[in-house]
């Protein structure tokens, strides 16, 4: 596993946002957004993982950054879900050493685009048993909720941001909604914000992002 990259701060870190790339991006996809945010998360750590390279099923076996394979997109995505956990084991151990590093975890945030967004969905509320800072979900679905889904009490205090393009043609709208609507049922303080876009990430967007993790981080 290629190590993550590591953008420390202005000052001595108090806070971390683990940022995990899309399909076919790399670590470097969001080093502009996480220096962007800095400016004004002065003691915000950000720790952007690598997704292994492997065959995509959908996009014909050929080989790219993913974190779990996709073997077909309809009627419903079917993935790999040994896989899916076998990424999200790779974000606690990141959580796990940001806490050894003195982060606590209430201040430990997990940003996901597309397919990083669901590994995050999964690490948050299905894989890790604790609370955490919170969850930043980019134009993404969550292919293990389900309404039998059950948060613990330290699981449903995690809350997040949902937001989505108002015309992606790579994950529809209603599939990041449905994510959002199965937290709101399950007691988690969500936020639904949308945009006019399709499958990419806006200027607006970050600044959003920006004043939320401020607003959640004191």
């Amino acid at each position: 596993m290629t190590q993550p990259l590591i953008i420390q701060p202005q000052k001595t870190a108090d806070a971390c946002v683990i940022w995990l790339h899309g399909l076919g991006a790399d670590r470097y996809d969001f080093l502009p957004v996480a220096e962007a945010l800095q400016e004004t998360l002065l003691t915000t750590r950000f720790v952007l993982p690598q997704a292994p390279t492997r065959p995509v099923t959908v996009n014909g076996g050929y080989a790219m950054p993913s974190w779990y394979d996709i073997k077909a997109m309809s009627p419903a995505r079917s993935i790999s879900e040994q896989e899916l956990n076998d990424s999200a084991d790779t974000v606690i151990e990141l959580i796990e050493e940001q806490k050894r590093a003195g982060i606590d975890a209430s201040r430990i945030f997990l940003a996901g685009f597309s397919q990083g967004g669901a590994v995050v969905f999964h690490t948050a509320y299905l894989k890790w048993q604790g609370a955490l800072g919170g969850v930043l979900a980019l134009s993404t679905y969550a292919p293990t909720f389900s309404n039998e889904l059950e948060l613990s009490a330290s699981q449903q205090r995690t809350p997040a941001l949902c937001l989505h393009g108002q015309y992606d043609e790579v994950v529809q709208n209603a599939m990041g909604r449905t994510a959002y609507e199965h937290l709101k049922r399950l007691g988690v303080s969500v936020t639904w914000q949308e945009y006019p876009m399709g499958h990419e990430v806006l200027p607006e967007e970050i600044r959003d992002i920006g004043a939320w993790l401020t607003k959640h981080l004191g």
